[in-house]
């Protein structure tokens, strides 16, 4: 038998869509994913055959063949247990439905057959939101960035069988409730504010003049003259961050993984200080499988970099074209072919977001 349900994977801070076919067929018990499945992917089998399991259901003792569409982009993570393991119970009976093609199902599973969140949902709604997709199954932890989407059912399930249940009735699933709740930003608390700094009129009137016009700045002298101090503070003179800011800061710290349980959007810019030890892949974003960096992290915020010199040549050096150009290309060779992206904010046409109020 064969089962076809939708689900969605990330490249850098952008999603697209994945088509997921099970078949089962008679023969030897074997499992065989295609479609350029990397290691955490392929290790999804033993969490679904355990989750499978520890539900209450019958794992199929056949041959099966799981084929994640299109077949020549490689995938990455494990929001794709969930989809697979309902395809999987899709051909043996507990789910009635073959072809879910309405849904876009995510999540990683537990050998227990609980649910737990994953990295980039923000993005994966939009993009559903975008392919004229009205409902989205996932979990709780996530809920409430993907909430931020109007137009776009969101439905949750904390384990596997209330996962089936939410695809055999619909109408009866648990939809997430819409979360006023914002975060705080990734600003420290503790920094302070630059209102609680006395003297230093020209270092304060470099800042205000850094922070209205958005410009570069280098503060040098010597030791203890309150460099580091006031750097710190200059993300409490910054202006608020408008919503499509908003949007564009929560989709790229919702792929890092940065993104606090709970929240929906972030009100705050971000302040990012890495450690002179920081290699130049982690400041620029980049790796096998494409990952912000320290650069993308800090957008619409602040990027401070303490005790300058200190920092390697060459991570410093990946700084000159981003300064200049203001935006971050990388480039990856196994990556020579990546499906329509989808940005939050961008495209063909806006995409309706929830205004959420503190």
């Amino acid at each position: 038998m064969l089962a076809s349900l939708r689900s969605a994977a990330v490249i850098g801070v952008e999603a697209y869509p994945v088509h997921i076919e099970v078949d089962v067929a008679f023969g030897l018990p074997h499992f065989t994913m295609v479609g350029l499945p990397d290691a955490t992917v392929r290790e999804s089998r033993d969490r679904v055959r355990s989750a499978i399991r520890n539900s209450g259901f019958e794992f199929p003792h056949h041959r099966i063949t799981v084929n994640l569409a299109p077949a020549d982009v490689r995938k990455a993570g494990s929001s794709f247990d969930l989809p697979i393991a309902l395809g999987l119970l899709a051909t043996s009976g507990p789910l009635t439905r073959r072809a879910v093609d309405d849904t876009v199902i995510v999540g990683e599973l537990s050998l227990d057959g609980g649910i737990n969140g994953i990295r980039g949902v923000l993005p994966i709604a939009v993009a559903a939101r975008r392919l004229g997709l009205k409902r989205l199954l996932l979990p709780p932890q996530n809920a409430a960035e993907a909430s931020v989407v109007e137009g776009l059912d969101v439905c949750i399930a904390r384990s596997l069988p209330e996962a089936v249940d939410a695809l055999n009735r619909p109408d009866e699933a648990q939809r997430a409730p819409l979360v006023r709740r914002v975060a705080a930003g990734t600003t420290d608390p503790r920094e302070g504010d630059l209102g609680d700094v006395r003297g230093q009129l020209l270092a304060r009137r470099a800042l205000e003049v850094a922070a209205a016009g958005g410009h570069n700045l280098l503060l040098k002298g010597p030791p203890g003259a309150g460099k580091t101090m006031m750097a710190r503070r200059l993300g409490s003179i910054l202006p608020p961050l408008t919503f499509d800011e908003a949007l564009e800061c929560t989709a790229i710290h919702s792929v890092a993984g940065t993104l606090p349980p709970g929240v929906g959007l972030l009100t705050e810019r971000p302040f990012r200080a890495p450690h002179h030890t920081v290699s130049n892949v982690a400041l620029v974003g980049g790796g096998a499988v494409p990952r912000p960096g320290e650069i993308s992290l800090a957008h619409n915020g602040v990027l401070f970099l303490d005790e300058m010199p200190e920092f390697d040549r060459r991570a410093l050096e990946v700084l000159r074209q981003p300064l200049e150009e203001g935006r971050v290309t990388i480039a990856r060779g196994e990556n020579h072919r990546v499906p329509r992206m989808v940005r939050a904010g961008r495209g063909d046409e806006p995409v309706p977001v929830r205004v959420l109020r503190r």
